[in-house]
């Protein structure tokens, strides 16, 4: 039974409403935050129209604020923002959609002021607003505006997007948009892409940059913007209808080589059954083409060809994605797709391939991942002079993994960090390394013989004697 002390509900409610209710008073003294749920709270017990009235004030004050908020600020901000959301959505709402709605729209409209002032790298606060932006569809579901009053909300927001805030908003809305609403705001997006912004004199440009390339001019990049606010929400419709073709007429035919762009448009006309129209965006690529080829471009080509019954070349092509990049992904959907018996014999030669590719590093990931531990000791045995202590994010996995039943070539692994730490200096991978030394300490009793390697105490004298004067490392090792 619990304790009549424990803190939870009931042993609240029994010091009764008047004790509380001055305890409350006490505890939030000082606390803005505080108070300011507390009034919410008061504001609710009369009504969702009190508590709208309540956010309203609180948006206000939001948009008028001028105070630079700092990183370590912004869990605060984003606390306070999400608090207004979370009242409008479960409180005003539940009695009056159409006023949630309006507020939910103020609520968005602070974004621009928000990140003006706001300096924030994790992204916590552009996903309150993304999650308001999904709140606005079902708020307007549920308030019925008249299509062609939301659709030009949406199309005064879109041009208003200065910080991704309304990325989705199209997604959102388009149910309650519905077919009317999406062709009008469609329109109107035309429109604007049909209109250029005026240049002004040279003597009155207006310089917002400087680059390699020399000024940036204000008129240049409204016009950028413009015609980005109009592609990106024309795709979107046309996603929304269905309307493949409107989709690839916002793709110029220079981006259609792009491996990014060429799926999207295959995916869509692989979708629609157009399934030879999908090989030629796919296609559209040069599958050598130089430099990084997205895995993404590479499993629709696969799509496309199984689509297309081209069995044999879809295996061939996986077969070549997995030995030009180790994607584990296509080895399995290779083996998978092979005869019964035959995928361990293609395990075998995928191995032996493993095992000779050029990028050490990247071989060592996919053995530890797929996994195949025994193949990974027999990599970092025959490929000591490969290590590179710097990647810490793949060696020490790898350690860690190889230390159980295979713990010579964890212990070099963990050399090799060591090593890379203090060759270089790094003073802030000290206390990791001092940490993997003690692991190799460890491991030693465990390795059978380390036969052209340096057992552990040679290791460590040696390490004594190139770097024993480095007393921060060798005060945490004796820590």
């Amino acid at each position: 039974m619990a304790s009549k002390k424990t803190l939870n509900a009931k042993n609240l409610e029994a010091l009764g409403a008047s004790h509380l209710s001055k305890l409350m008073i006490e505890i939030t003294k000082g606390d803005v935050e505080a108070k300011r749920r507390l009034r919410l709270e008061l504001a609710g017990a009369q009504g969702s129209g009190e508590v709208a009235k309540e956010i309203r004030k609180r948006l206000v004050t939001i948009a008028r604020s001028q105070s630079f908020v700092e990183w370590d600020k912004i869990k605060k901000l984003v606390k306070d923002l999400e608090y207004q959301r979370n009242a409008i959505v479960n409180q005003v709402a539940k009695d009056n959609p159409k006023q949630a709605l309006e507020l939910m729209w103020r609520f968005v409209a602070l974004a621009n002021s928000v990140f003006e002032r706001c300096d924030d790298g994790s992204g916590r606060t552009v996903e309150v607003f993304h999650a308001a932006v999904d709140d606005l569809g079902e708020l307007a579901v549920a308030a019925k505006p008249e299509p062609k009053a939301l659709a030009n909300q949406a199309y005064n927001a879109l041009i208003e997007n200065n910080y991704g805030q309304y990325d989705y908003l199209i997604r959102s809305s388009t149910p309650a948009l519905g077919a009317k609403g999406l062709e009008y705001l469609k329109k109107r997006l035309i429109a604007l892409s049909k209109k250029t912004v005026p240049k002004p004199d040279p003597d009155n440009r207006k310089v917002v940059s400087w680059g390699s390339g020399g000024p940036g001019y204000a008129d240049e990049y409204e016009e950028r913007k413009r015609k980005s606010v109009v592609n990106l929400a024309l795709q979107e419709i046309a996603d929304a209808q269905g309307d493949v073709d409107a989709f690839i007429a916002q793709k110029s035919k220079e981006t259609r080589t792009v491996p990014a762009v060429a799926t999207e448009i295959a995916e869509r006309l692989l979708t629609a059954g157009r399934i030879e129209e999908a090989w030629d965006a796919i296609d559209a690529v040069a599958e050598d083409r130089p430099g990084w080829i997205p895995f993404e471009w590479e499993q629709m080509r696969i799509e496309v060809l199984e689509a297309l019954g081209r069995g044999e070349e879809a295996q061939d092509f996986r077969w070549s994605c997995f030995k030009r990049s180790l994607n584990a992904a296509h080895l399995r959907s290779y083996l998978k797709h092979l005869p019964d018996f035959d995928d361990m014999e293609a395990e075998d030669r995928a191995f032996v391939h493993v095992l000779q590719y050029p990028s050490f590093h990247q071989s060592l990931s996919f053995l530890v991942s797929w996994p195949s531990l025994d193949k990974a000791e027999e990599l970092v045995l025959s490929r000591t002079d490969e290590f590179d202590g710097d990647h810490y994010e793949v060696l020490t996995p790898a350690a860690e993994a190889l230390e159980a039943n295979h713990p010579l070539a964890s212990t070099l692994l963990r050399r090799s960090l060591i090593d890379f730490a203090l060759l270089k200096g790094r003073s802030r991978r000290y206390g990791y390394a001092a940490r993997h030394l003690q692991e190799c300490a460890n491991l030693a009793g465990s390795v059978d013989d380390f036969g052209s390697f340096e057992s552990h105490e040679v290791y460590q004298s040696r390490l004594k004697s190139e770097y024993g004067r480095n007393s921060r490392f060798w005060g945490l090792v004796d820590d």
